[in-house]
């Protein structure tokens, strides 16, 4: 190609561009007129123009609109746009308006206070304060907190300050964040079927031609004494109901000929039984059925009490009260004797005392701290009402007095202070004896009662008053209990009811024809017992035997943690093995006769 075809094109190059120009720069001044002569912007539009600018003045920290600020001098814009991110980095404002935002959640996202700076140690130390929930959300801020959240130490102390798994170490689990999620959905399934009445039961077997006289129960153990003086046991943890004897040392004593048992108590290792004739029988549940231990008393046995933490047995007879425990070489001996002017109705040992066990005995309108360190008996209570009903704590006794009348004074609640000896509260005003109170195992700063009027009241030992009153039974309360959440009560009409207190509704009830002398349950169990008033056998010839098995008293044992199971039955052919059961008993391993035929 020539010069001449090299200018001519070069020529026509800048030709078509000056053309495609020529437009643009027509444009932009009429663009220019046009919003010059638009006396402002319609907030709310989202102009495209507008947008940048307000964007561009807060990154600049300006808090004017855009408007505001086009009349400054030309210096002043160039200068500030000179400063702007946006105007270093060149064209594209909506490009870099992004740029500036992904920059600004960087930042944001940022958690330098436990990645860089803080050890692990400390930020342990820190998170220990925090409860599940607060610990769910941290491990959802960075992957750090995530590992820090979930540390064993944080969830083992959890697991132990709700009262899961108490007596295991942190070693004993490599997960204690699944160990926690367990035991909570256990919780859960063990209230529903609470709630529910869902669950497994069974009547403990009697001995034939005797009558319940007295029942308690230690940690899922029953014991049981009968008019026959026969004493028996059963473990319902194991549900294996085959109860074994627990032999008195006289072997020449012929089955049926021994006195009845007056009382019986149990606990983790010992078993005890009085008897009318003042004897007292102590067996060793870890060496045999035959007692260790027996003492007699001159008259009748008419208390008695066995420490739930290790191995005193007090008993009251006639004006005398003996505390009993064992040596340092095993052999048993008396601890301490008192002697008290009035007949003893209530005794009880105070528990987490030490060495030297501390009782609390009530005789009519007298009340005695007993010390067996010094053989000290110190006065709580005098020249009052009579006692009605006795409970005590590690540092409080509770018990009830009657009322002088109405228009008096009416029963109450009588609130000690173990340490100090003195009165903290006098609870309630009501027409009716109190016949029960649990202080021992109810929540703390609270204590149910029960009263003739067939009322059970929660007392808050805070401020002295009555929290909640329901009306539970027809006739008086005769046992009651409590925990976080439901109260069983039981009548002495023979009816068992559980009640959920929080929103005050009873769940359900069951009835038996005598009067409800035993109540103990725990987070999967119940156990109820119904002893007559009458210890006398009627009918007990074979022809009745229906009626003799409903004169002698009944122990119920209810488990909450399965579902329904076979049970051991003089009669297994009537035990159903359904799996849906339809009544008005919901789920409790009902009796359908003939089914596994």
């Amino acid at each position: 190609m020539d010069d001449c075809s090299l200018d001519e094109f070069r020529r026509r190059w800048q030709e078509e561009l000056a053309q495609a120009q020529a437009p643009r720069k027509r444009r932009r001044p009429e663009a220019a007129e046009r919003w010059a002569r638009r006396p402002e912007v319609v907030p709310g539009r989202g102009e495209q123009a507008g947008d940048p600018a307000l964007a561009q003045g807060l990154l600049e920290g300006a808090g004017r609109p855009p408007a505001a600020r086009a009349t400054r001098t030309e210096g002043q814009d160039v200068a500030s746009r000179s400063r702007s991110p946006l105007a270093r980095e060149g064209a594209g404002g909506g490009e870099q308006l992004v740029d500036q935002l992904i920059r600004d959640l960087n930042e944001m996202n940022d958690v330098p206070f436990f990645d860089i700076q803080l050890p692990y140690e400390l930020a342990i130390n820190i998170f220990q304060y925090l409860d599940r929930k607060e610990l769910g959300r941290c491990a959802q801020v960075s992957k750090t907190w995530k590992v820090i959240a979930e540390d064993e130490v944080l969830w083992y102390r959890l697991c132990q300050q709700e009262g899961h798994l108490p007596d295991s170490s942190i070693s004993d689990y490599s997960c204690w964040k699944l160990i926690f999620q367990e035991c909570r959905a256990k919780e859960h399934m063990l209230r529903t079927n609470w709630k529910n009445r869902k669950g497994a039961v069974s009547e403990l077997e009697h001995i034939p031609d005797a009558v319940l006289c007295d029942v308690h129960s230690h940690d899922g153990v029953v014991i049981a004494g009968y008019t026959s003086g026969d004493v028996r046991v059963w473990d319902t943890r194991t549900w294996d109901y085959v109860a074994p004897f627990l032999e008195s040392e006289d072997e020449e004593d012929e089955p049926g000929m021994q006195p009845n048992v007056s009382f019986v108590r149990i606990n983790s290792s010992l078993a005890v039984a009085a008897y009318e004739d003042g004897f007292l029988n102590i067996w060793d549940l870890r060496t045999g059925k035959y007692p260790v231990h027996r003492f007699e008393h001159d008259a009748r046995i008419q208390a008695l009490a066995l420490s739930q933490d290790d191995a005193t047995v007090a008993t009251a007879s006639a004006f005398d009260v003996v505390m009993l425990s064992p040596s340092e070489e095993g052999y048993w001996q008396i601890a301490a004797e008192f002697e008290v002017p009035k007949l003893v109705q209530y005794l009880e040992i105070v528990p987490e005392t030490g060495r030297y066990p501390v009782a609390v005995a009530a005789a009519g309108d007298l009340m005695y701290l007993l010390k067996a360190e010094d053989s000290a008996r110190t006065l709580l209570y005098a020249h009052g009402p009579p006692v009605t009903c006795l409970d005590v704590s590690a540092n409080q006794v509770a018990f009830g007095v009657q009322g002088l009348g109405w228009v008096y004074e009416g029963s109450k609640i009588l609130v000690y202070s173990l340490e100090a000896g003195r009165r903290l509260l006098k609870l309630g005003n009501v027409l009716r004896d109190f016949t029960c109170v649990n202080l021992s195992d109810s929540p703390p700063n609270l204590m149910v009662s029960g009263n003739m009027d067939g009322r059970v009241r929660i007392h808050d030992l805070r401020s002295g008053n009555i929290a909640l009153s329901l009306s539970a039974h027809q006739l008086g309360v005769s046992a009651v209990q409590m925990d976080d959440w439901k109260i069983v009560s039981g009548g002495e009409e023979g009816l068992v009811s559980v009640w959920d207190y929080r929103t005050n509704q009873k769940l359900w009830e069951v009835y038996s024809g005598h009067p409800v002398q035993h109540i103990s349950f725990s987070s999967h169990s119940l156990i109820t017992a119904n002893v007559p008033y009458q210890t006398v056998m009627r009918n007990v010839d074979l022809d009745s035997f229906t009626t003799h098995r409903r004169h002698r008293g009944l122990i119920r044992a209810y488990e909450f943690a399965v579902d329904q199971l076979a049970f051991q039955s003089p009669l297994p052919v009537c035990r159903s093995s359904c799996d849906a059961m339809a009544t008005h008993y919901y789920d409790l391993a009902l009796a359908f006769p003939y089914n596994h035929v």
